[in-house]
């Protein structure tokens, strides 16, 4: 019983340091990306200054987040808009064809159009 409540212990203490560990990571390739590069998003261009700061994200381009070369290669200053969209590109990718495209209405389709001729009283 002793030996499963270390080995629980052990593995949350282990856990923990991981946690810690990657935090401390993001928060150092963070602050050199922004020391890096202006404060703007590289998508949409919108530009971040004080408090709206926290809203401008570090981007890893090959979505790998232990690739941090010092130079900042791999990085681009995205909102997290613009962020968000880019990983949901690629899940929209990934999706089969046949999800993707949708055989229903599209915006331009009115669910109305020819309703005054159907609602004309038939003779």
């Amino acid at each position: 019983m002793t030996n499963i409540k270390n080995d629980d212990e052990q593995r949350a203490q282990l856990i923990a340091e991981m946690r810690k560990a990657e935090q401390q990571r993001k928060v150092n390739y963070r602050e050199q990306a922004l020391r890096l590069f202006p404060h703007v998003c590289g998508r949409c261009s919108r530009e971040f200054s004080g408090k709206k700061l926290s809203e401008l994200t570090v981007h890893h381009r090959d979505h790998n987040h232990d690739n941090n070369p010092p130079d900042g290669s791999n990085w681009e200053l995205l909102c997290l808009y613009c962020h968000d969209h880019e990983h949901t590109r690629g899940v929209q990718a990934d999706r089969p064809a046949d999800t993707r495209e949708s055989t229903g209405p599209t915006l331009a389709h009115s669910p109305f159009a020819g309703l005054s001729e159907r609602l004309k009283p038939t003779d």
